[in-house]
């Protein structure tokens, strides 16, 4: 007899990001799906792997990282917020955000722990909490600017309320918290003994002159989080699933119990690569923002006067944008055909959302060559 068990989770498909990725392979349509640059990574640093690779850097790292990237992370976070991080006790290095993330969540939500979401979500985010047998609140954010509604956030805390994860830049909404956001977060965990997770792995992609306002600025917040952020979002370098997680030392010490038997190390000679690239080139980062911005700017502009209505977004490398001028259908529907019928792929937002708002909204991914984007647009700026 042939048994089925039943999984920790059997409710959930294949993402939806490899759904619209091999649909774009299929028909031979232009990925803005998913979010990844079609172009590499800079040359000096892919270079410096080279040189680990071949100069003795390919065995285990220590348990938290290859000790000069830590190094490399406290001056990072100095320098930008004003923390000062031990890279002993305070910096853990990590194969991708996303690890990060799920180690966050399992260091410290028992069975039963409720943990608030802010809606629509990073996929990630739920399936986590659930592994871990937490309980997943989803609060939907205010209309279409995105903003999170802080009174429903306070109304939904419980005795069981144990974790809060926020996301900024937000993705897939592209909004930045502000100052309005800190305070009410602040006041907050100021009535109520909840960790944040923050993910904040668009950190360095933010426009219009914005600041990023990472929970590192802030002492009161930053004693209570894990702050999360990705290598590879800022050095164009997704497929080396390398991030790192900064947070005290007291939930440092769970969450390196909990990295210890998922990965227990990450990639050694990339680790090293990414030291010695932060060090001779720290300017970097800082340089993203405008980077990215052209090309949100070139996006946007390429779709004027098309169907499409697109607010344009103030961080991350996705715009949203809305389309019930062209199409009264679904946005999963709507995804499919313009990936089938027009060979440019996007992703429907409502797969972000526990409970879908009546809108009709996708993202595209704008972190593409030039020359993508106007091939993209072109496909699509007549409907």
């Amino acid at each position: 007899m042939e048994t089925s068990p039943e999984g920790k989770l059997s409710g959930f498909g294949t993402t939806i990001f490899t759904v619209m990725s091999q649909l774009a392979a299929d028909h031979d349509a232009i990925n803005l799906a998913q979010g990844f640059p079609d172009f590499d990574g800079p040359e000096a640093l892919r270079a410096r792997v080279d040189h680990h690779l071949n100069h003795g850097h390919n065995q285990y790292a220590p348990l938290a990282g290859v000790s000069e990237l830590r190094e490399q992370i406290a001056h990072k976070v100095a320098n930008l917020y004003q923390y000062s991080a031990d890279p002993e006790t305070d910096i853990t290095v990590t194969p991708g955000a996303t690890e990060a993330i799920y180690c966050a969540l399992t260091a410290v939500v028992h069975r039963g722990d409720e943990v608030i979401v802010i809606d629509p979500a990073y996929d990630t985010y739920v399936p986590g909490i659930l592994l871990n047998g937490g309980v997943p609140k989803r609060i939907p954010m205010s209309g279409a600017d995105f903003s999170i509604d802080w009174a429903r956030v306070e109304d939904a805390v419980t005795p069981r309320t144990r974790v809060l994860m926020i996301n900024s830049p937000h993705n897939p909404g592209g909004r930045c918290l502000d100052d309005h956001d800190i305070t009410a977060l602040r006041d907050l965990l100021g009535r109520h003994p909840l960790l944040v997770i923050s993910d904040e792995v668009y950190e360095h992609i933010v426009f219009d002159q914005r600041q990023h306002l990472s929970l590192l600025r802030y002492p009161d917040l930053a004693a209570r989080a894990f702050v999360i952020s990705s290598f590879g979002k800022t050095y164009h370098v997704t497929g080396w699933r390398i991030g790192y997680c900064v947070a005290p030392p007291d939930l440092t010490r769970e969450f390196r119990r909990v990295h210890q038997f998922i990965n227990f190390s990450t990639n050694t000679p990339i680790s090293h690569a990414l030291a010695d690239f932060m060090r001779d080139s720290p300017g970097f980062h800082l340089e993203l923002a405008g980077f990215y911005q052209q090309k949100r700017d070139l996006f946007c502009s390429l779709l004027e006067g098309s169907g499409f209505r697109l607010t344009p977004a103030q961080g991350t490398y996705f715009q949203l944008a809305e389309y019930s001028h062209i199409s009264d259908l679904p946005d999963t529907e709507f995804a499919r055909e313009l990936t089938i019928r027009h060979g440019v792929a996007a992703i429907p937002v409502s797969v972000f959302y526990e409970r879908p708002p009546d809108m009709r909204v996708v993202r595209f991914c704008f972190a593409k060559e030039d020359e993508t984007l106007r091939t993209a647009a072109g496909r699509i700026s007549g409907l």
